[in-house]
């Protein structure tokens, strides 16, 4: 499978007609779909010559699926508010609804192709990803080194699982680095704009000011990095390469931008 924009896009198509249900949609909204995520398993199985075709698009589909459910489910709230009405209450719990049903689309897609191994694979990545959000619930506030990298073993662990599954480490560790940096520019944007996550209920009491300043200072970090491990890219990762680049750009751009707007 060469994953070229259009094989992209075309995953993403299927992975959105898997979703699609007008109901779900209607109250709580489009699925969110990293697209992150899906480039970074596409260039994985993309090298992976003892799988047919046919598995290596099934491996994405359902890996993909997995996250969107893991997602949706983040955007639960913990406890309902004593202001919630009841028409509020009932689009949190059909957002349940719908990470369970997402959640089961992929055995219905595996079944379809027999993969019993990764099944157990995603299953185990699934068992550690709410490990690591429990702990992450449970953590101190004050501890943002600490929950930001729990954030980061949230936001990796179904790629590593996927890459252990194919034996193929050679992107784990520019994915673990990239994928923090879109969560935490992810999360400063969400508090700009007053919306809460998993993540950000840690720190809403906290001084902001300083969450952002080290948040700032981490994606920088980061930036430069995965910058540096662009280079070492072999060059049949081309693809992810230039995705990767012109996002840091951009990143980097808009982190100059609010460096100079709050000097």
């Amino acid at each position: 499978m060469n994953t070229s924009s259009m094989d992209i896009a075309n995953l993403k198509e299927q992975i959105r007609d898997k979703l699609n249900h007008s109901y779900i949609k209607q109250i709580v909204g489009q699925p969110f779909i990293d697209d992150d995520k899906l480039m970074i398993l596409s260039a994985l199985m993309d090298c992976q010559s003892s799988l047919s075709e046919i598995e290596k698009e099934r491996c994405i589909i359902t890996a993909m699926l997995i996250q969107v459910a893991l997602d949706t489910h983040e955007q639960v709230p913990i406890t309902f508010q004593p202001n919630m009405s009841n028409d509020e209450k009932a689009v949190i719990q059909l957002r349940v609804l719908a990470g369970d049903y997402y959640s089961g689309l992929y055995y219905l897609l595996l079944s379809e192709i027999e993969q019993y191994d990764l099944i157990h694979t995603l299953a185990a990545a699934i068992k550690e990803i709410n490990e690591y959000k429990m702990k992450l619930y449970y953590l101190d506030e004050n501890l943002i080194e600490e929950s930001m990298d729990l954030i980061r073993k949230i936001d990796i662990s179904l790629i590593l699982y996927v890459a252990d599954y194919v034996k193929d480490p050679s992107l784990n560790d520019i994915s673990s680095e990239w994928l923090i940096i879109n969560r935490l520019i992810r999360e400063k944007d969400n508090l700009n704009n007053k919306v809460e996550s998993t993540f950000l209920r840690k720190f809403l009491n906290s001084n902001h000011i300083s969450f952002i300043n080290r948040v700032d200072s981490v994606i920088h970090e980061k930036c430069l990095t995965v910058k540096n491990r662009l280079a070492d890219l072999p060059e049949h990762h081309k693809l992810l390469k230039e995705h990767i680049s012109n996002k840091l750009r951009i990143a980097e751009k808009n982190f100059k931008a609010s460096i100079v707007e709050e000097g």
